[in-house]
């Protein structure tokens, strides 16, 4: 089942909020939605949002009465300033609506540029879905019988518009025979880990085992994980990556007890035009999400909170970064790209 689709001039999506205890489906019928529904992250992960994006300026284009080019490209870019403010640390959502915006101001006519938005918004959909599958590929060759591979946050289908991208890895490998182990972080604030990849593995039938995010360093000090796989909202190119807030403490872990640590993105995560990951936008996201666990405030009343959306793992840490293309050290991305 997909993540995200354009259906009936509407952006149908799984409302990320309500799993585990519910799968729902909310339908957006305008950009200004699908930027709500972003905000309240019930639509998350660099992949998806890619595809979000690109699927609000298909509604707008699809809704639009405009009879000239121009007037649909204002409203076009309108939506865009709309979605584009967001979530800035996933590069992702901006490569969406730059591909799109491109193939409206290449058309000739409104008519044209109306069905070339969602034509280019469909693409950038299923092209996701083949990335992901050929970076599940690429990553499994890194797996074995016996791993026991820690991950954090979500980066599995729910992230994508279908199969996923470090859970992707983990997926293939799986089917594909070898007997791994899974252990998710729960990560905090939102429990991405503990609501969305527990439960993503398990509808698979991967064994799985969640934990606090505190204890990362207590099983890899008992020698219980054998290889790290997170994903990323953006790689720097030197190879720094942004990814959700604890990776970087999960990567020092990974460093000092000698356990590979593998980034698992798409090419269109890296971002040639951020030269580090110090260039990267870090989101700050509302302190209610650390305030409240589901409407029950958990610490007293004028404790000052402070909530970075994401952290950045420096590229010295990371042992690969897994693409579609293959797998490369940071520190030839830019050879590897050029080639």
């Amino acid at each position: 089942m997909r993540t995200i689709d354009l259906r009936d001039k509407s952006v149908v999506i799984i409302d990320q909020t309500a799993l585990p205890q519910r799968l729902r489906f909310i339908r957006c019928k305008s950009a200004e939605e699908v930027a709500s529904a972003i905000k309240r992250m019930q639509v998350r992960g660099a992949p998806a949002l890619a595809a979000a994006a690109a699927m609000a300026l298909a509604v707008t284009a699809l809704k639009s009465r405009a009879r000239t080019k121009a007037q649909l490209l204002r409203e076009l870019r309108r939506a865009a300033g709309v979605v584009g403010r967001t979530r800035p640390t996933a590069v992702n959502l901006f490569v969406g609506l730059k591909r799109v915006m491109d193939v409206a101001q290449a058309s000739a006519d409104a008519e044209q540029a109306r069905e070339a938005v969602v034509r280019e918004a469909r693409r950038i959909a299923d092209e996701d879905v083949e990335v992901n599958k050929r970076i599940g590929k690429n990553g499994a060759r890194l797996l074995k019988d016996g791993d026991v591979v820690l991950t954090h946050c979500n980066a599995g289908a729910l992230a994508t518009v279908d199969y996923g991208t470090a859970l992707g890895v983990i997926r293939c490998a799986w089917r594909e025979g070898k007997r791994i182990r899974v252990i998710a972080t729960e990560t905090r604030p939102l429990l991405q880990g503990a609501r969305l990849t527990a439960w993503e593995l398990m509808q698979e039938g991967i064994p799985t085992t969640l934990v606090v995010d505190s204890a990362v360093g207590h099983l890899m000090a008992r020698g219980e994980v054998t290889k790290v796989l997170v994903g990323a909202d953006r790689v720097a190119a030197n190879g720094d990556a942004a990814n959700k807030i604890g990776t970087y403490t999960i990567a020092v872990l990974a460093k000092e007890h000698r356990v590979p640590f593998y980034v698992v993105a798409p090419i269109a995560s890296i971002d040639l035009s951020t030269p580090t990951g110090g260039d990267i936008p870090i989101e700050y996201r509302a302190p209610q999400e650390v305030q409240f666990i589901q409407g029950k405030r958990i610490f007293p009343k004028g404790v000052k909170v402070l909530n970075p959306a994401f952290d950045v793992t420096p590229a010295r840490l990371i042992t690969g970064i897994v693409t579609e293309r293959g797998v490369v050290k940071p520190n030839e991305l830019k050879s590897f790209l050029r080639g």
